[in-house]
């Protein structure tokens, strides 16, 4: 019988710190003074929140009564549910923002890409680990793995949901490498998003990133074929990149990346959310404006500023030591996760919390950097702190997971 005192009471802690300054910051974004220029479906989304995270703490108990071998055992099941949830949500579901994401059930939505996020790690973790003589470096089993991910990354492509898309494309890397894919086959998965994202700065950029990298690449693997292989990739990424912005990108999309590059590019049009974010931010200073004091926040100048703008607001009313809280507590959540990976003997519950907190960490660089302008405004809500149902729920019951594997540890050898 496991003591209680062992729960990763700590976890619980991170979680409850994130989605208190959410609320709080989503009541300044959507209830205070800015309310008298919000719809009053948008001011809803405060109380909706409330709700979302008061079933998710039922959620979180509920979950720590499963036995681990029902992840194991249904895995494969939930998958290929979800993967249906998701054709349906292609044909029959309710466009938001421009992506058919979400399936109406009632008052309700589900963004069904969500849920495949916990049906993909789950079933590409019992893949990779349902045999001792399994590993990535063995190319047909690192080819299923890619394509068990590929198959629902593709259909929220489909979905019009390029963000959510990169976090399932993440996985690759991630869940290869800790399955034993080799040091330099890791960075050759990796080193396209490097190229591209150097790229689009400046072109000769990505080239040198290409050269680099292969040298790297070389230095650790000592494979001349994959070396080649590299640089190649390398330079068709950039000149692919190149193609992208000059040919195949609508001009909305090729002023939103230029805006990241040089916000004066179109001020009041594709850089305004960067303008505005980096001056929410700025002009918080160490202690902020105080709460409901923010101007950028209380005259609606942040788009979208309860979800995907939602760290501004915290930078704008609690000043540098407001956006540090959140920052720590989440380098923390990230470091106690990894922890607890290495933990456990049992290899399904290392990928799986290994993978859980991979796409958290995702979640947190693509959000904050979007906001601070270190990145292309991409659209990621940031974990347990901006609004969404399906994004709380489906994130709580991802840290549940590893919190249930994490609690049953040392009776997870007799689930192999």
């Amino acid at each position: 019988m496991n003591n209680i005192r062992e729960f990763s009471w700590s976890v619980v802690f991170a979680w409850v710190v994130l989605f208190t300054i959410g609320i709080v910051a989503i009541y300044s974004a959507t209830q205070g003074p800015v309310s008298q220029f919000l719809p009053e479906y948008i001011q809803d989304n405060f109380y909706k929140q409330l709700i979302f995270v008061s079933l998710s703490v039922f959620m979180l108990a509920a979950v720590q009564l499963i036995s681990p071998r029902n992840f194991i055992q249904l895995s494969y099941a939930f998958y290929a549910i979800c993967l249906v949830l998701m054709v349906i949500t292609l044909y029959f579901g309710t466009e938001v923002n421009g992506a058919k994401s979400w399936l109406r059930f009632g008052p309700f939505n589900l963004q069904t890409s969500e849920l495949m996020k916990i049906a993909t790690i789950l079933a590409t973790a019992n893949y990779l680990t349902s045999r001792r003589d399994i590993s990535a470096e063995n190319v047909r089993y690192a080819v299923i793995s890619v394509i068990i991910i590929l198959i629902p990354t593709i259909l929220v492509f489909m979905q019009n949901d390029l963000g959510t898309a990169l976090i399932f494309l993440t996985l690759i890397p991630v869940m290869l490498f800790w399955s034993g894919l080799p040091y330099g086959v890791s960075l050759f998965i990796i080193s396209p998003a490097i190229i591209a994202y150097l790229s689009v700065i400046e072109w000769y950029y990505g080239v040198i990133a290409a050269v680099i990298l292969t040298a790297a690449i070389f230095f650790i693997q000592r494979r001349v074929w994959l070396s080649i292989t590299s640089l190649i990739t390398g330079l068709l990424t950039t000149s692919g990149v190149q193609l992208a912005l000059t040919q195949l990108l609508q001009p909305h999309q090729i002023a939103r990346i230029a805006a990241f590059t040089n916000p004066a590019y179109d001020p009041t049009g594709a850089g305004w959310n960067v303008i505005q974010a980096k001056t929410a931010i700025g002009s918080g200073g160490l202690t902020g404006k105080g709460f409901l004091e923010g101007t950028q926040t209380q005259l609606k100048f942040l788009p979208e500023q309860w979800t995907d703008f939602i760290f501004c607001v915290i930078g704008e009313e609690f000043g540098f030591v407001g956006a540090a809280i959140v920052i720590i507590t989440f380098l923390f959540l990230f470091i106690r996760l990894l922890n607890m990976a290495g933990s456990h003997k049992h290899p399904f519950a290392q990928l799986v919390t290994v993978s859980v907190a991979s796409v958290f960490f995702v979640h947190f660089f693509i959000n904050v950097g979007s906001a601070s302008a270190l990145l292309p405004v991409i659209g990621l809500p940031l974990p347990f702190v901006s609004y969404g149902g399906s994004a709380f729920i489906t994130n709580t019951l991802m840290l549940a997971i590893c919190l249930n594997m994490d609690f049953y540890k040392r009776d997870f050898s007799i689930y192999r």
